[in-house]
């Protein structure tokens, strides 16, 4: 039963899906290795460091060293899992992950908690740069999930990637989108819906869910189409592109920066194809999000329920 108090009161939630995927390796993946830097409570891993302490290192609060120490362990052959806050990932420790990640080949994954607006303070904890900062890096894969169920999938998926994993991940009670049990396959988009083509709607990460309820209050959805980009890197540019083409206006909506993120993939995967489909980014307009609730933040950058609504509508007028 839901707590009557929880903020998603009335949507389903999954406890600490992240501690799940790596329950799930563990049992699976004799080679797996945690390694966090002073967040153990904050990124959900306290479950599997009790339940394999041989196979957790904790280093500290030292966000470059865990890069270092994940690096060294990847290159004697064991996948290690990096787990910190996004913004300590791609701030703090880029250099490290460029010079001792991502210029050799290594396989191991990097779990970003906190992105975009999930954080409640700001600028400090809110990573809505992440996905700019680390798609540039050569050879890293992305990855943004929508939601639980996706995340644990993903997190299961990029065991079996090669490369060096970036995922945007959610801690606690997260909202469950998709049926437990969806396989996740690195890459390829998700088509949530198919409209009579008079707006395209291409969403990642928790924008995915946020797109979802503002079409939902829509008085007439039958316009609207749906595409998640779960894969910000490599972006399935051929797919996304077949989809916006056949609408007359697509919308971009992202958890980050308007800048270096999914509507900047979207605008060239278009004009590289020659495709004249007019697209809004709707994200994060340069500037800090607000401090306090996701909810809150959303209100205040125009990311609201009602404000989402109100641009799909409008497009969804100008295309008729």
């Amino acid at each position: 039963m839901l707590d009557p108090e929880d903020k998603n009161l009335g949507k389903a939630v999954v406890e600490a899906p992240f501690a799940a995927a790596l329950e799930d390796l563990a049992q699976s993946r004799d080679d797996l290795v945690v390694v966090t830097a002073d967040l153990s409570k904050w990124t959900d891993v306290l479950p599997f460091a009790k339940a394999h302490p041989d196979r957790f290192v904790q280093v500290g609060m030292a966000e470059q060293n865990l890069m270092g120490v994940t690096a060294g362990l990847a290159k004697s052959g064991l996948l290690p899992v990096a787990v910190t806050f996004g913004v300590f990932a791609t701030r703090r420790a880029y250099d490290q992950i460029a010079m001792s990640l991502a210029t050799q080949p290594c396989h191991a994954i990097i779990a970003g908690f906190l992105p975009g607006l999930d954080s409640r303070f700001r600028g400090t904890h809110q990573a809505i740069d992440d996905l700019a900062l680390i798609r540039s890096l050569p050879g890293l894969t992305v990855i943004d999930p929508a939601d639980a169920t996706e995340l644990r999938a993903a997190v299961v998926a990029a065991a079996e990637h090669e490369g060096v994993i970036y995922i945007r991940c959610s801690r606690g009670r997260a909202e469950q989108l998709f049926d437990t049990g969806t396989e996740f396959e690195i890459g390829p988009a998700r088509e949530l819906r198919e409209g009579s083509g008079d707006l395209a709607v291409v969403t990642t990460g928790a924008a995915t869910r946020w797109a979802v309820e503002a079409i939902e209050t829509l008085a007439d959805q039958g316009g609207v189409s749906h595409l998640h980009v779960p894969t910000l890197k490599p972006f399935p540019d051929a797919q996304v592109a077949a989809f916006c083409a056949r609408n007359a206006q697509v919308i971009t909506v992202e958890n980050h920066l308007v800048h270096g993120g999914l509507g900047a993939s979207v605008s060239a995967a278009l004009a590289t194809r020659g495709i004249g489909v007019p697209v809004q980014i709707k994200g994060i307009n340069d500037r800090w999000g607000e401090y306090g609730t996701p909810e809150f933040s959303r209100s205040k950058l125009g990311l609201g329920c009602k404000d989402l609504a109100a641009a799909f509508a409008q497009k969804q007028l100008e295309a008729s």
